[in-house]
């Protein structure tokens, strides 16, 4: 069982809205579940964040920033440029955002199973293990 876990905007955003799925997610993030670790990108966070803000406010998003990603028991995974061209390599052959592209090249790096709602990750099964929200 994997015990490392990527979650992408679609995840953070069931947690986040109490949407489908997302007991799960709050069960991953809960302290005291032993050895786990979980990861979402900075683009997938900056995802979850213009969709807040779109959505709500940007008042809304900054407190999603500023107070819920840091208390959390999440990493946020920043890019170098062989991220970039990972994600890169995955956008070139799969038809997945580019966002989504990088929750998978994440996933794929820590042979992490990615934690998600979103159906366009079927186009990725083959790359990565996905846990369906």
């Amino acid at each position: 069982m994997k015990n490392t876990f990527v979650l992408d905007a679609f995840a953070m955003l069931a947690f986040l809205q109490k949407e489908n799925g997302y007991e799960r997610v709050r069960d991953l993030l809960s302290p005291g579940q032993g050895d786990r670790t979980i990861i979402i990108n900075a683009i997938n966070t900056g995802e979850v964040y213009y969709i807040l803000a779109r959505e709500r406010s940007v008042e809304e998003a900054d407190f999603f920033i500023d107070l819920i990603v840091p208390a959390l028991n999440i990493s946020v995974e920043l890019n170098d440029m062989h991220d970039v061209i990972a994600a890169a390599k995955i956008k070139a052959v799969c038809p997945i955002s580019y966002a989504d592209a990088f929750a998978t090249a994440t996933a794929q790096k820590y042979a992490a199973a990615l934690v998600t709602g979103d159906p366009d990750f079927k186009h990725v099964e083959k790359l990565i293990d996905i846990e369906w929200l």
